[in-house]
């Protein structure tokens, strides 16, 4: 599971662009803000015209360091920023600074409260240094909308 964390990290600090000015956060409330559109859009559109639509490069439901991501209760990934995400279980994949499993953290949230935060350690986009994320998550019908905020070091 480390080796596949390495690798997403490194895929993803290879596709990051430059196009977005250091230090331009996302907020907590623009990724709370961002599931609800995202929750909105798919309950407007149905799944399969919504996984289009988060997968774009460019589409409203990425702006700066802000992306949704949309999984299954198991783990499985069905929409993500970077595209070699997509079909993986992800599951048990662990944070490598701290060894929590993030992902079965927020399943299980999402199974036992519906929504809430996650914090772990993920590459970030914008600076290409793996940074602190606290992830906003919440069930859609029985899959997982989320967006996450990077604090930093």
């Amino acid at each position: 599971m480390k080796q596949l964390l390495m690798g997403i990290a490194a895929a993803w600090m290879l596709m990051s662009t430059p196009a977005f000015a250091a230090g331009d956060h996302g907020s907590a409330d623009e990724a709370v803000a961002m599931v609800k559109k995202a929750q909105a859009f798919l309950k407007a559109n149905g799944s399969e015209k919504a996984i289009a639509e988060f997968n774009k490069p460019k589409s409203a439901f990425r702006d700066r360091d802000l992306y949704v991501f949309y999984m299954d209760m198991n783990g499985k990934m069905i929409a993500h920023a970077n595209p070699k995400m997509i079909g993986k279980t992800i599951l048990e994949l662990k944070d490598t600074t701290d060894g929590h499993t993030f992902i079965r953290s927020i399943v299980d949230g999402a199974k036992t409260k519906g929504s809430g935060w996650v914090d772990y350690h993920w590459p970030n986009p914008t600076t290409q240094q793996m940074e602190l994320k606290s992830t906003y998550y919440e069930k859609a019908g029985n899959m997982i909308l989320a967006c996450g905020i990077y604090k930093g070091k």
